[in-house]
C-alpha cells in the first residue's frame, strides 16, 4: 500500500511496521536492521522476546477457539500444531477470534494428526460454533410460516438462512465427540463407525448444535443451497425410503435454521 506523496510521515511509519512486522512469525528470518535499542545497537534479543510474545499470544486465541480439539490432542501437541500453522497462514484481521478459519485444512494435511482422521471435522464443528456465535441477529422463521402457503406451493418453496445456520457434514462422529471434549468430564466410549453430521444454529442468544441423520443432513443441505422444498425432499428419500419429512421440517424451524421462505425461482445473490 502507498499513500500521496503528501503524507510521507504516514508512509514511513507503514513502511517501518511491515518491515518490523515481516520477521515476527519466522524464527528463521533475520532481525529487521531498523530494530536497535536506545545506544543503537542491534535490539536481537528483545526483538524475539516480542517475537515470541507474539506467537504465544495467536496460539492462545487458536486454544481458545478450538478448545475440544486442545482437549483431544493434550496441550503440548496442539500448541506444536497450533505454531507450525501459524506460521503457514499467519493472521489477517486484527481480531483475534476470526483467526483460524484455515486451521482445520491444515490439521487435515498435517502429518502428525493422520491417525486422528476425525481431528479436522472436530476443529470445523468449533469454527462453525464460533462463527454461528458471532453471526449477525435476525428474527428466525415463524412456525406458522409454512402453514399458510397453499398447498400446491409448497413443493417449490425455497427458505432463505440464517446468518448463523451452518451445517458441518462428517464421516466420523463428530458431535459425540466434540460435546464429550467440551467440557472436563471424562470421555466415555464413542463408536467410530457412526458418522454423523451436525447442524449449528442460533435462534436466539445461545448456540444450539444438533446431530443430524444422513437423509436430514442431505435434505438441510439442499435447501441451504438454494433448492426447492420438493428437490430437497427427494435428495434426502434417494438416501432412506423412511426419511420423515414433517419432523424434520418441524425440526428445522424449531432450530431457527432460516429467517423466511419465497416461492419460485432461486432470487438473485442467494
Amino acid at each position: 500500500m502507498r499513500f500521496p506523496a503528501e503524507n510521507p510521515a504516514m508512509e514511513e511509519k507503514l513502511d517501518f511496521a511491515a518491515y518490523f512486522a515481516g520477521g515476527l512469525l519466522d524464527p528463521h528470518r533475520e532481525i529487521p536492521e531498523c530494530v536497535s535499542d536506545p545506544r543503537g545497537k542491534s535490539a536481537e534479543r528483545r526483538y524475539n522476546i516480542y517475537r515470541n510474545n507474539v506467537i504465544v499470544s495467536l496460539i492462545d486465541a487458536l486454544a481458545a477457539i478450538f478448545p475440544a480439539t486442545q482437549r483431544i490432542t493434550g496441550p503440548e501437541f496442539f500448541r506444536a500444531m497450533a505454531r507450525f500453522h501459524i506460521r503457514a497462514t499467519p493472521p489477517s484481521s486484527p481480531l483475534l477470534f476470526e483467526y483460524g478459519h484455515d486451521f482445520p485444512a491444515f490439521i487435515e494435511r498435517y502429518e502428525y494428526a493422520r491417525d486422528m482422521p476425525w481431528l479436522a471435522d472436530v476443529a470445523r464443528l468449533e469454527r462453525a460454533w464460533l462463527d454461528a456465535y458471532h453471526a449477525a441477529d435476525e428474527p428466525p422463521l415463524a412456525k406458522e410460516a409454512l402453514s399458510q402457503v397453499p398447498p400446491e406451493l409448497l413443493g417449490c418453496l425455497r427458505f432463505r438462512r440464517h446468518p448463523a445456520a451452518r451445517l458441518v457434514c462428517s464421516n466420523y462422529p463428530v458431535v459425540d465427540i466434540f460435546n464429550a471434549n467440551r467440557s472436563d468430564a471424562a470421555v466415555g466410549k464413542i463408536a467410530a463407525a457412526t458418522a454423523q453430521s451436525a447442524l449449528i444454529t442460533r435462534p436466539a442468544f445461545d448456540v444450539e448444535l444438533r446431530g443430524l441423520p444422513k437423509d436430514a443432513e442431505v435434505f438441510l443441505s439442499r435447501l441451504l443451497e438454494g433448492g426447492s422444498l420438493e428437490v430437497a425432499a427427494a435428495s434426502a428419500f434417494e438416501v432412506s425410503s423412511e426419511f420423515d419429512l414433517a419432523s424434520t421440517i418441524s425440526m428445522m424451524i424449531e432450530a431457527g435454521v432460516f429467517t423466511a421462505t419465497f416461492p419460485g425461482e432461486v432470487q438473485h445473490g442467494y
